[in-house]
């Protein structure tokens, strides 16, 4: 039995957020020139771990018929969320100590796209739930 679930349209958001994320500017950074964005692209391991987050949530959604499966990749893709802000902060703090956040743009993606993964994750094990007790039922 396979249930339409929410968590694919929330995991299609979290995939719609990183992908912007990777195309707007996160930070500035002061030069003698004047303002310089920062970009997911000046770091390229910060921006493979961003391809990889969008990549594995696309995964995640396709994993529609196979709720374990997709559950362990939604997993997956929220512990590179984490590493990826995590990340985000090092970048900036080490290597740009007077870099300011770009809080409306980058840093929300980032932090919104996060919350849509856990929500998907809380939407796939109720769906478990549920698919237990009909089993149990029977």
């Amino acid at each position: 039995m396979v249930i339409q679930r929410w968590q694919n349209l929330l995991l299609l958001i979290a995939v719609v957020l990183m992908c912007i994320f990777c195309l707007t500017p996160y930070a500035t950074h002061t030069t003698e020139g004047g303002n310089v964005a920062v970009y997911a692209s000046d770091a390229p391991v910060f921006l493979v771990i961003n391809i990889v987050i969008a990549a594995l949530l696309v995964l995640g959604i396709f994993y529609f018929k196979n709720l374990k499966r997709q559950m362990t990749v939604t997993i997956l893709s929220i512990v590179l969320l984490c590493a990826s802000i995590v990340t985000c902060g090092f970048i900036l703090y080490t290597a740009m100590p007077d870099a300011t956040l770009v809080w409306t743009g980058g840093v929300v993606l980032l932090i919104v796209a996060l919350i849509c993964a856990v929500s998907a994750y809380r939407f796939m094990r109720k769906d478990r739930n549920l698919l237990r007790s009909y089993d149990r039922l029977r």
